[in-house]
Order: C-alpha cells, then structure tokens, then sequence
C-alpha cells in the first residue's frame, strides 16, 4: 500500500451544470457570467469548452466574448445552484475510504492509501458522473503540487499521473508559468534573470532568487521548480477564508462622491454576510476597476477584529484613499477576510487506511 494524492477539477463545473439544469445546450457554446446580457458590463465566470475553441475565457468581458462569439448562449450565475452541485460531488468523493480537503467548488484533493491509485480515480470519476451527471479529471501525485498540475493533463475526464519519477521529464522544457503559482509578472521577472523553464529555475541559486523576490518567496519558486510540495492531505471542513461582494457599473463613475458612496454600500452588504458567518473580519481589501480595464487591489490589516457594518466601512474608506484617483471607475470591490485561527487545526494524519 502506497500513499497518494490525488486532485479531482470538475470539467468545465459551471457550464457543466447549467447544461444539466438545461440538456438542450449540450454541445453548444455556453459563456455564464454577470447577469446573461453581454451587452452589459461583467466578466465571463466560466465557458464550455465549445465556446473555448473560440477564445472565450474565464475573467474576459462579456461584451468581447459576444464579439468572438455572438451565437453563444449566455446565461446569468447562479450561485445557489453551483453550490448545492458542488455539496452532491464532495459528499460522492467523502463515500470512498479516504480523506478529502475541499478546495473551491470544483476541486478537491483525496489522500488514499492504496497500490493502484489509477483505478481510484477511475471509480471515483464513475461514481460521482453516476451519482451527479459530472464529469471530472483526476491528478495523481506524490504531494499536492504534482496531483494539482497532473489534472490539466488528464483534461478532459482523464487521468495522469505526475511524481518525481517524470517530473523533469513532463516539466522540465515547460515555461516557469506552467508552475502552480507563477503567474505571468513572476515569470517575466525570472525570464530577466535567465530562468524561462522549470529545470532552469530548479538550478538556480536560492540567494539569488531571494535578492530579487525576497528571502521566502525567492527560494519557494526554486521549490515549485523541483515538485516538491506538501503531502498532508486534511479532512477538516473547507470554511470560506473571505466575503465579498462587488459592482460592475454601467455608466462609468467619476466622482469621487459617488466612488466612496458606493464602497460603503458594498462594505454594508459584505457586513451582513460576516454577520451570518459568525465570525470577526481582520483585513479588509478593496478592488477598483478602472477605465478601460486597470484593476487594482489594495489591502489593510484591522486593529481589532470586527463584525461591525460601520466598522468595515470606514476600513474600505480608508483602503480606497490609498488609490491613485483621476481616472473613471468601471467596478469597485469590497472583501472582509477572516483570520484562520477561528477554524480548527488541521490533523497530521494524511491518509486513511
């Protein structure tokens, strides 16, 4: 019996269940985001893989998505729905004798204890397509890191495996994006200081890294680089680590007035989440879209925790005179972030026998 983890990603999850709720879109192209009109301003949540094919990506606007793609059906997300689809996939994967540690709607990772982990993951995508009509890809690994990444080469409803047997074999000739967690700025700034590929960052000098990207996230990229990654693999409760609650406009806003006006009407919505979670907010952050589409996020730390509505309010205050002001607003943002110590520790055990 060997340990394993694996990460089972719900294929294509929302359009996936908008498609269940309405079989006559199978096979057609599905974009869902803001309120279904892609006249309006919002950003695409998801799209069906047809839809795909034709450029249309998750965080695009729905307007350019209706460019590419004007005979898309476009429907409005349902949040509701999603959640209760995603509640039906977990309870599936908790049936089997492992651990689970949810991670978002539609992923989770499953830590197991077996010699053929391949037909696992095989019965777990045939009991959770039986059970909710869902089809998921399932990363093997020797840690998380590598079941995480494995998934995008089993998409879709496929299997692969990634250890340290083939990692330099799968990885190594990949771009230093392909890593979970180096985005496109970090790898434009590792490129400048000659490392492009996974095996070049893996060889680089940890003190070098530490110079450029400071003394913890330096050498954690170089970490990314080798695989290595935490093994644990915990059955405690997924819990929300934040709220929030934002506003695409669609008349831009100008006034400064008006800007602080709406932040605190979105901080009052945020309160009266916090309020139903039951527990204190200790950083709150604020995200302002500016025109044409300039996003920025900025963030601060409370003096006390707080579920206080006018508390939250005056932080979000506090957080947008922190922007550069002078150019429209197309989207503003508000999120209250809960501290991890409300939430019980995590067990050492990874796996179930």
């Amino acid at each position: 019996m060997t340990d394993w983890v694996l990460h089972v990603d719900l294929d294509q999850f929302i359009a996936a269940v908008e498609v269940l709720r309405d079989p006559s879109l199978r096979g057609k192209p599905v974009v869902v985001g803001g309120n279904g009109d892609p006249t309006e301003r919002a950003v695409v949540a998801t799209a069906s893989y047809e839809a795909r094919e034709f450029g249309v990506h998750s965080g695009m606007p729905l307007r350019t998505a209706f460019k590419k793609l004007p005979d898309a059906v476009f429907l409005p997300a349902d949040h509701g729905l999603y959640e209760a689809a995603s509640a039906d996939v977990m309870a599936v994967l908790r049936s089997f004798p492992v651990v689970v540690e949810v991670m978002g709607w539609d992923e989770a990772f499953v830590g197991a204890s077996v010699d053929d982990p391949f037909e696992l993951a095989r019965s777990l995508q045939a009991a959770v397509l039986e059970s909710t009509g869902l089809h998921c890809s399932v990363g093997i690994g020797d840690n998380k890191l590598r079941a995480k990444l494995a998934t995008d080469f089993g998409k879709p409803a496929g299997v692969f495996q990634l250890t340290r047997a083939n990692w330099v074999e799968v990885m190594g000739h990949r771009p230093t994006s392909a890593l979970w967690g180096i985005g496109a700025k970090t790898e434009r700034k590792l490129a400048e200081l000659g490392f492009s590929t996974v095996t070049e960052l893996a060889s680089a000098s940890p003190e070098a890294l530490a110079t450029r990207f400071g003394p913890r996230m330096g050498p954690y990229f170089r970490t990314l680089a080798l695989g290595a990654g935490d093994t644990v693999v915990s059955a405690t409760p997924w819990v929300v680590k934040s709220r929030s609650h934002e506003k695409t406009y669609q008349q831009d806003l100008t006034s400064l007035e008006d800007i602080r006006r709406e932040v605190v009407a979105l901080a009052h919505r945020v309160a009266l989440d916090v309020v139903a979670e039951g527990r204190p907010v200790v950083r709150v952050g604020v995200k302002v879209r500016f025109v044409p589409f300039f996003t920025k996020v900025r963030l601060m730390k409370l003096p006390a925790p707080t579920s206080s509505a006018d508390d939250l309010a005056e932080a979000a205050l506090t957080v947008l005179d922190r922007f550069e002001h002078g150019r429209a607003v197309r989207l503003l943002g508000v999120r209250a972030e809960f501290s991890a110590d409300d939430v019980e520790p995590k067990p050492s055990s990874s796996t179930y026998q």
